[in-house]
C-alpha cells in the first residue's frame, strides 16, 4: 500500500505541474494579469494558419487587443496632458507599440471563431501622431543638445559628451535632422580628452638618438576610443589636455663580463656484467645451471670547460602625467626594464655519457660577439613601449 500511495502521489504532482503550466499559457490568463501583449503574441501564435480558429484564442485575442489599446491610449493622454517636453519620447514608443500591435493582429482579419465568433478590433490611426512623437522628440534632443553644447564651447567637456548623446538621440527619429550632424560632431570634438606622449631623459647619460624614436613609436590606436585620443607627436592644431610624460631617472649599461670555468660531470653506470663467485672462488650456477652474472657498475667522468658571457642594459624612471591647464603633476607610476645577454659557450673531454643535461645542451655553442650598448638600449625601448602603454591605461581608469 505504501508503494501505491508514493505511486499516486507522484502521478497527481505530475497533473497538478502540467496543469499549472497549461494554466499559465493560458491567453485569458494572462489578460486577466494585465499582460496584454504577451496574451496577443501567444493568442495569434495560435491562430495563424488554422482553418478552423478556437474561440478561446480569438476571444482573448480580442479582449487583450482592446485592454492594450485603451491602457495606452489613457497612458498617451497622461504624457500630453503632463505637458513636459521629454514625454514625446514615451509618447513616440507607446505609439510604436500600437503600431506593431496592429500590424501582429491585421493579417487574421476578419477574425472569426470556428463557432461563428466575430471579433471586433478598433485599430488607432497611428501615421500622423507618430509623426508628431517623433518631430517633438527630435526638437526636445536638438534643444537639450544647444543648451549642453553653450556649456562645452567654455570648456566643459562633460556637457559637451551630454551634448553629443543628446544629438544622437535623434537619429532614431531623422538621422538627417536640420544640421544636428555638424553640432555632433563639434561635442564630439570638444568632449573629446587628448594625450600627448613625451620623453625626457634625466639620467646624464647620453642616449642613441634612435631611443626616443623607437620608444615613441608606440601604436596607440588600440588606446583611442570614443572620448580619449593619442598621440606620439604632437599635431598642429590640436590642443592637449594632458602629458603623459616618460621621465628617465637612470640608464646603466654593464660592463661586459666573461668567465671562464672547469668542472667535473660523473655519473655511475652498467657496463656490462661480471660473474658471482661461491665460497670456492668458483663461478655460482643456479637451478637451471646457468651462469649467475650481476651488472658491472662504474664511474665515468668528463671534463668540461664552460665559458661564460653576460652583459646587460637598465632602463628606469617614472611615468608622470600632466595637466596642461593647472600645469600640476597628478599620476606618477615607476618603471624599469632590463635587456640581459648571456651565452654559454662548452667543450669537453672524457666519456660523453657523464654529462649533465645542462652540459650537453651548451655543447657545440660558441662565444659570441657582444652587443653593443646601443642595440641593448634600443631593446630596453622596444621592452619599455607596452610597459608604458598599460600603466598609460590605467591612468584612464582613474
Amino acid at each position: 500500500m505504501k508503494a501505491l500511495h508514493v505511486k499516486l502521489t507522484s502521478t497527481t504532482s505530475l497533473f497538478l505541474m502540467l496543469f499549472l503550466i497549461s494554466s499559465c499559457r493560458s491567453p485569458q490568463k494572462m489578460v486577466e494579469s494585465g499582460d496584454y501583449d504577451r496574451a496577443i503574441e501567444y493568442a495569434v501564435q495560435k491562430l495563424e494558419g488554422k482553418s478552423k480558429k478556437k474561440e478561446k484564442f480569438v476571444r482573448a485575442l480580442e479582449e487583450g487587443f482592446s485592454k492594450a489599446t485603451s491602457r495606452d491610449m489613457r497612458d498617451i493622454a497622461a504624457l500630453k496632458n503632463d505637458g513636459a517636453a521629454h514625454s514625446w519620447q514615451k509618447i513616440y514608443s507607446i505609439y510604436r507599440d500600437i503600431e506593431l500591435r496592429q500590424e501582429l493582429v491585421e493579417p487574421l482579419l476578419p477574425l472569426i471563431g470556428k463557432a461563428g465568433y466575430h471579433a471586433t478590433f478598433k485599430f488607432v490611426k497611428v501615421d500622423e501622431p507618430i509623426k508628431e512623437a517623433k518631430h517633438r522628440s527630435s526638437e526636445y534632443y536638438y534643444s537639450k543638445g544647444e543648451d549642453y553644447l553653450k556649456d562645452a564651447r567654455l570648456g566643459d567637456k562633460n556637457a559637451a559628451r551630454k551634448a553629443y548623446n543628446a544629438f544622437n538621440k535623434i537619429n532614431q527619429f531623422y538621422p538627417d535632422f536640420r544640421n544636428k550632424e555638424k553640432l555632433t560632431l563639434e561635442a564630439r570634438h570638444l568632449g573629446t580628452t587628448r594625450y600627448l606622449f613625451k620623453m625626457a631623459n634625466d639620467a646624464r647619460v647620453t642616449l642613441p638618438t634612435s631611443f626616443e624614436q623607437e620608444l615613441l613609436r608606440i601604436s596607440v590606436r588600440d588606446m583611442n576610443s570614443v572620448w580619449n585620443e593619442f598621440d606620439m607627436k604632437p599635431v598642429e592644431g590640436v590642443i592637449y589636455d594632458y602629458d603623459i610624460l616618460m621621465r628617465l631617472t637612470n640608464i646603466e649599461v654593464s660592463p661586459e663580463i666573461l668567465k671562464e670555468r672547469a668542472y667535473v660531470d660523473h655519473k655511475e653506470i652498467e657496463d656490462g656484467f661480471e660473474y658471482v663467485l661461491d665460497n670456492n672462488g668458483n663461478v655460482l650456477k643456479d637451478t637451471s645451471g646457468n651462469d649467475v652474472t650481476v651488472p658491472r657498475k662504474v664511474f665515468i667522468y668528463a671534463n668540461v670547460i664552460e665559458v661564460y658571457q653576460n652583459k646587460f642594459a637598465r632602463v628606469g624612471g617614472r611615468l608622470e602625467v600632466f595637466d596642461r591647464d593647472n600645469k600640476s603633476l597628478i599620476d606618477t607610476r615607476p618603471i624599469t626594464v632590463e635587456t640581459i645577454f648571456e651565452n654559454y659557450a662548452s667543450t669537453f673531454t672524457g666519456d660523453r655519457r657523464a654529462l649533465s643535461r645542462d652540459s650537453k645542451n651548451r655543447l657545440g655553442n660558441s662565444p659570441q660577439p657582444f652587443p653593443h650598448d646601443d642595440d641593448l638600449l634600443l631593446e630596453a625601448a622596444e621592452r619599455l613601449k607596452p610597459i608604458v602603454k598599460e600603466e598609460a591605461s590605467r591612468f584612464l581608469l582613474l
